[in-house]
Parts: C-alpha cells; structure tokens; sequence
C-alpha cells in the first residue's frame, strides 16, 4: 500500500471513532443502578446559599450589647451561611436614623421597634405583613406571652414578634428606710405614703433624697391612669389632658421637686442620673424598669428591693415591650423572619437573656419564668409578675412622636418656670388640637 493510501485510511479509522464516542456520549446516559438515568450531581446546588442579613436595634447597647451577639452566635451554629451584619444605634438618636432610611428605601432587613412607635410604621405600609410566614413555616406564635405578641399586631395582621417585655417597679434602699424609721413599702401602698416616707429620708441630710419620678410623658399617661384620669376620651376622638383630674395629678409630680424637694432639681443633681443616684446611696426611692435589676446588682453596695408601684385612686404600671419587625421590600424575608424567631423565643436566646437579667423574656415557658423569679436580687421578685396585674399601654396614634414631644415640652415649662399647672395643661390641650389629627 501506498503511504498516500496508508494515510487516507488513518484518518478514516480516526473519524469513525470520534463520530462513535460522540454518538455514545449522547444515547448511553449514566444509570443510577436500575437502568434508570442519574441526573448529574451540581455541587454547587447542595451548598446552602450565602445571605447577608441587615439588622439594626436600639435596645441591645452599651453593656447589653454582647449578650445579643451572643444569640446572634447561637443563630449561626445552625445557620452558618448566614452573615448577620448587626448595627447597634443608642435610642435617641435611633428612630431618626430608621425613619430616614426607611424614607430614603435604604431599610435594614430586620429591626427593632418599640411598642409606642410601631403603628405608625404598619399604618405607613413600610412592614412585612407575617401572617403568610407564620402560617406556611408553622411558626408556633403560642410560645409568646399574648399582650407582648399583640402589642404588635395592627388591624388584626401580625407585624411584629417580641423580643422582650417589661415593667416598672418601685425600687428602694432598704439602708436609707432602716436608717429614716420607715418601714418598707408594701403592695398596699399609695402616693401619699410615698411622700411622708420620702420626706423623712429626704430630712436625714442635705445630700440624700427621697423619691425619684421622671416629669415626662412616659410617667404622665401613667399617672392619670392612677388618679382616675386619661389623655383621650374613651373612644379617642377628643384629647382630655386639661381635667381636673390630671390637674391634681401633674401637681403632685411637680410638687415632689418644687414643694417638697424630696426630689432633687437638675441644679441638684448637677449633671448626676437619676440611676447613679441611687446606686451612689443617695436615693431612698427610684421608680425604674426592671432592665435596671443587673446595673444594681453590680454597682450597689447596700440591700435594695422592689415593690408594686403605688397608685392613688387605682393602681397602674408601665408595659413597655419591644418587637422585630421585617422590611416590607427585603429580599430575605423568609431567613429575615427565621433569625426574628430566633432571637427573640429560642431556648438558646431566651436562656442568654435570663441570664444576663435583661428584662424579661416575652415567652409563657414557665421553667423560664420560674429561674427568673429565683434570681436574686431583688428578693421580691415577685412583685415583677403581680404588676402584670396594672399594666397600662401608652395610648397610640399614628402622630405618637409629634403627641409625645409636645406633651413633654408642656411639662418641662412647668418644672422649669413658674407657669402653673392650669396654664401649661389648658396650653397643651389646644396645641395639641391644633397640631395632631385624631379623627
């Protein structure tokens, strides 16, 4: 054979295999073992996808602030594709750096509301709606205790979960009443035993006083409450601030630092808070949150406990609670909602806040609940748990903020100048009619 020849018939042969190999590749797939084809194994798809998580809350700061980070490391040993990038921002200045990102579309994924400013989020349509979640995940919401979990639902729709609840208490030093001649408060007791006893703590020196009681918004809505008064009508179409029953009340606010001194005077305080105060050993009565029960614990050198708050006509305390909610436009609504569960009832975050003492845990496990009423101190810790009896909510409207300022700019004038009480709360009801709309 010619090498012409040879050649030719090479590349013949060579073409006749590749055509075969081709053809063979393409009818002869890979079987699973039962002549049935396996589809090819993508690695990629078997690894969990990576999401970044945006989160922003207020209350988790300062000292507290590792305690949430710890929940957010419990989070990732189940979770580890998931990069949860935490922005903590203190609570004055928080909710005008959340309403300019929610304004400018620049919203975190997931973050932390308070009960009194959450309507106007929902009613401003800027807030997942998390009933379909609940119900396609199966999320048990029962877990939750009833009040904290619908303090954040609006018009029947879930908006929020809570991620904690608290209350206020009467704190007071027992080495100050012991050194007075005063026995110690009771569950019975009213304003005016609060006042003779602060008189008498305040009459043991010129350094020590007697009571302390914010002149601000938060404590007035509570106080009327207590003297048989309100801020609204009964249908919150009419606001009711100039009565005489918040008259009286406001008087005794303000004359507990202007009439009595059992209060002291900013002048007095001299740049000292209200909580350094009473750990200094220089303040018979605070009335303050329980998130102040690990702060004491630390820094106070004297036996103190706790008490039911007193009221006048009737008794009512503080329910302040705190919520997660999710950005109505984020991407990662489902691991939004995923981490928002986790953090706020999970054994694992639950038991971190426990024991930190970080106010209380907004779940209905009673092994939970029973640890937290051993933990000492206070001794009388049950007194946290018979306020849940008096608890009252701030009344909200979706103008909370605009409300909220221009009620506590009125009381401010009256502590700080000599317009009277009358004036200052006839003033505030108009402006108030003037500036918010109810109905």
């Amino acid at each position: 054979m010619k090498k012409s020849k040879i050649l030719q018939f090479v590349a013949i042969v060579l073409c006749i295999l590749m055509v075969f190999t081709a053809c063979n590749g393409k009818t002869t797939p890979a079987t699973d073992g039962s002549g049935t084809s396996a589809p090819k194994q993508d690695d990629s798809a078997s690894k969990p996808q990576k999401i970044t998580l945006r989160f922003e809350q207020f209350s988790g700061s300062g000292d507290t602030e590792e305690y949430l980070k710890k929940m957010i490391e419990e989070y990732n040993k189940v979770n580890p594709n998931v990069t949860v990038e935490l922005q903590t921002i203190g609570y004055n200045d928080y909710f005008n750096q959340l309403m300019a990102k929610v304004a400018g579309g620049t919203a975190p994924d997931v973050y932390e509301l308070n009960y009194e400013n959450f309507v106007s989020y929902a009613k401003k349509g800027v807030l997942l709606p998390l009933d379909d979640i609940i119900n396609k995940t199966g999320f048990d919401v029962s877990k939750y205790n009833s009040m904290a979990l619908n303090a954040f639902k609006v018009d029947n729709t879930q908006y929020g979960l809570p991620n904690s609840f608290s209350n206020v208490l009467l704190f007071y030093n027992k080495e100050l009443f012991d050194k007075a001649g005063v026995e110690y408060p009771t569950n019975d007791w009213d304003w005016e035993d609060v006042l003779e006893a602060a008189k008498k703590i305040r009459a043991l020196d010129e350094h020590t006083f007697g009571y302390y009681r914010p002149v601000s918004f938060h404590e007035l809505y509570k106080a009327v409450k207590q003297n048989g008064g309100s801020l609204f009508n009964e249908d919150m179409t009419k606001f009711t601030i100039d009565t005489p029953e918040n008259r009286e009340t406001v008087q005794y606010m303000v004359d507990m630092v202007k009439k009595y001194n059992v209060m002291p005077t900013e002048e007095q305080l001299a740049g000292m808070g209200d909580w350094d105060l009473f750990k200094a050993g220089r303040l018979g009565m605070i009335v303050t949150g329980v998130w102040a029960f690990s702060d004491f614990t630390k820094n106070c050198e004297f036996e103190w406990d706790i008490a039911v708050e007193p009221g006048n006509k009737s008794k009512a305390t503080h329910f302040f609670s705190n919520g997660y909610v999710i950005n109505r436009d984020s991407k990662v609504a489902e691991t939004a909602f995923e981490f928002a569960s986790f953090i706020s009832s999970s054994k694992e975050a639950v038991q971190i806040r426990l024991d930190a003492g970080w106010e209380l845990p907004p779940v209905t496990d009673s092994s939970i609940l029973e640890q937290y009423k051993k933990i000492t101190p206070p001794s009388n810790r049950q007194a946290v748990f018979d306020s849940l009896d008096y608890l009252v909510t701030p009344p909200v409207i979706e103008q909370f903020q605009e409300f909220q300022d221009i009620i506590a700019k009125h009381l401010t004038v009256i502590v700080q100048s000599n317009v009277t009480v009358e004036d200052a709360l006839s003033a505030c009801q108009e402006e108030l009619e003037e500036v918010i709309k109810i109905n």
